[in-house]
């Protein structure tokens, strides 16, 4: 009997582990962001290409403090296809968020959350840093809460610019 319950409880853990290993990437939302500059951007327009969308805000010490080394890796992986989106949330002032790119001469696109709905289909985040890594099919691949490990999202990114 002892047996049977472990060859049983043994099959539900593979099938478990085969869930988490298999279990489809979610669609990224199809959002429009307005951009700082006053123009807006659609993400879907950006499928092809991997791309990092960052929430953060000028308040967020975490959110300054990782800046620039996801302005090291887009610089380093643009060239290869990588995209960042920094989504300011909607309670950050347009005008610190003005004063913070330019200040640190933000290479990738700034968007504005003003009212929210950015957020809200990103399953209403509320805590910032937020980050979503999105494949070139459009996929959400990896959810990053707080301080990423810069390795870690260096090679997830690496994998997902090699796949086609």
């Amino acid at each position: 009997m002892k047996k049977v319950v472990s060859i049983v409880f043994l099959g539900c853990l593979v099938a478990i582990g085969a869930w988490f290993a298999f279990k489809p990437y979610p669609p990224a939302p199809n959002v429009t962001i307005e951009m700082l500059q006053g123009k807006s951007v659609e993400l879907a327009s950006l499928k092809n290409n991997v791309v990092l969308v960052e929430f953060w805000a000028t308040s967020c010490v975490t959110c300054v403090k990782q800046m620039p080394s996801t302005v090291e890796l887009y610089k380093e992986l643009s060239p290869k296809g990588f995209e960042v989106i920094a989504v300011a949330m909607s309670y950050d002032p347009v005008e610190f968020v003005r004063h913070f790119t330019e200040s640190r001469q933000l290479p990738f696109i700034v968007g504005l959350d003003t009212n929210g709905a950015v957020a809200k289909a990103f399953g209403d985040v509320k805590l910032t840093p937020t980050f979503f890594l999105i494949d070139k099919k459009g996929r959400i691949i990896k959810q990053y809460l707080g301080n990423y490990d810069k390795a870690d999202l260096r090679q997830t990114i690496e994998k997902a610019l090699a796949q086609s």
